[in-house]
């Protein structure tokens, strides 16, 4: 038998019947990720092997790094057979990690190779992924229509002009491709420089000044129409936690006016006016019926001398432990008070924090709107198995896994799709594993259920 067969990771023959008569049919709506919309508008084609499964994949180089593959494997410097030989030397030592299941069920479903990769099956894959690369049912809209993918959620800043989406919008690509509005650098006060850098670059594409709070409001106001009329559905922030503070109005404007003039702020002052414009940005989403995803709990750019040669997302990141549940209480409770809470995913990334993060989804609810605050799937780090098992545990016990939105591949990858395969076959394991147990009823409604964490109800949450 092959490592990636029929019925991989399924431990029983409910688990089998479940995923093959319910799950494994199933449409992708991939509300969240990194993938690059002009490789989309293009319907780009992919040279190589390494250019569609190594060029932009930090969990990769991640690895690369762990076994001691020089840097110059990763940032282009070394040709790319040598990077993918790389790659290759590393696969063998990463049993136990995600990425040996991931790098085997991509080779299998994207091109049918069963063999395992090492360094001396390297040049047969490199050769017979190449040649299938060369056929059109692998350029990106030959992709999306094999996966079945129906949407996708880019990751935008509030500052680009959506080109390649309205390119899109007019062509015939077999998926809806909708931008997502990521203002983090709007908000990013603490840092004065790198944040009036962007604000000029928000004044140039409004055409406000930004002189002042008010004039900032108008032109996010203006991006976030901009954004709407391009079919946006959804917001994201990538905090590494929400703030512990709420400025008012008036002392919004103060830190505004301080930080233009590139006066230094202290720490509360800019916790402040962070808590200040997400809760002023929630209630724009609310007003446009968009989602709010709300992605906490990392610590980034820990290798400082990476960060000083590559940027961010090189793959040296980590799990921040601090608080998230208070800094969350507060911004969810004063949207709430002010009955401006949009629906809002929260993706924790410490598994410690888990029933935390599952419980405060409880706190918050609309009548008519199941589930209005998700506790969304395992993120980043936790995008594996157990991380995922520990998410679906924590939200089965804490809230209604039936009303559960499901998976998402948060990737730069157009090779990441078979990761709504492995979760929706670890999530039919562990149903099947309850049935067979007598946790779960024999008889009960399981296509239902499946159906709609696989697919069913983020297309109603997002109102697809």
């Amino acid at each position: 038998m092959t490592f990636i067969h029929e019925d991989f990771l399924l431990e029983s023959d409910t688990a089998q019947d479940l995923y093959h008569s319910y799950a494994a049919s199933q449409p992708i709506i991939d509300y969240h990720c990194h993938l690059n919309p002009a490789d989309l508008a293009a319907n780009r084609r992919f040279n190589c092997l390494y250019d569609i499964w190594l060029a932009g994949d930090h969990y990769k180089w991640r690895a690369m790094r762990l076994n001691g593959e020089a840097d110059t494997y990763r940032t282009g410097e070394a040709k790319p057979y040598d990077q993918f030989l790389a790659y290759a030397r590393t696969v063998p030592y990463s049993l136990r990690n995600p990425l040996y299941h991931w790098t085997h069920l991509e080779l299998k479903r994207y091109f049918n190779i069963d063999t395992l990769l090492n360094e001396k099956t390297a040049p047969a894959i490199w050769e017979e992924a190449n040649e299938a690369l060369a056929d059109d049912a692998l350029s990106t809209w030959g992709i999306l229509e094999k996966f079945k993918v129906e949407m996708i959620g880019t990751t935008d800043d509030p500052t680009e002009d959506l080109q390649h989406h309205k390119q899109l919008e007019h062509s015939g690509c077999p998926a809806r491709v909708l931008p997502t509005f990521r203002p983090d650098r709007a908000v990013a006060i603490e840092n004065s420089t790198s944040w009036n850098e962007w604000t000029d670059e928000l004044a140039t594409v409004s055409g406000l000044d930004c002189s002042n709070l008010e004039q900032f409001q108008c032109a996010l106001t203006q991006r976030i129409e901009y954004f709407n009329a391009r079919g946006c559905v959804a917001s994201d922030h990538g905090l590494p936690a929400c703030p512990q503070s709420i400025a008012s109005t008036t002392e919004a404007a103060a830190t505004f006016g301080k930080a233009r003039c590139g006066q230094a702020l202290s720490n509360q002052q800019a916790d402040a006016f962070m808590g200040y414009m997400l809760c002023w940005l929630g209630e724009r989403y609310t007003e446009k019926e968009w989602v709010m995803q709300l992605h906490l709990g990392a610590i980034r750019n820990v290798n400082q001398a990476v960060f000083k040669h590559d940027g961010s997302d090189a793959g040296c990141d980590s799990i921040d432990d601090r608080d998230q549940i208070k800094g969350l209480a507060l911004m969810l409770g004063e949207l709430s008070a002010r009955d401006k809470l949009p629906k809002t995913i929260l993706y924790n990334l410490d598994p410690a924090k888990n029933y935390a993060f599952a419980t405060m989804c409880g706190n918050f609810f609309e009548a008519g709107v199941p589930s209005k605050v998700q506790f969304g799937s395992g993120w980043w780090f936790l995008d594996q198995l157990e991380g995922m098992t520990q998410q679906l545990n924590a939200l089965s016990n804490l809230g209604l896994l039936a009303r559960f939105i499901g998976m998402l591949t948060d990737s730069r990858s157009f090779m990441s799709y078979p990761r709504h395969e492995y979760f929706r076959r670890l999530l039919c394991n562990l149903l099947g594993q309850d049935i067979e147990s007598g946790r779960i009823p024999a008889d009960a409604p399981m296509q239902n259920l499946i159906n709609g964490i696989c697919h069913h109800n983020a297309k109603a949450y997002f109102k697809l």
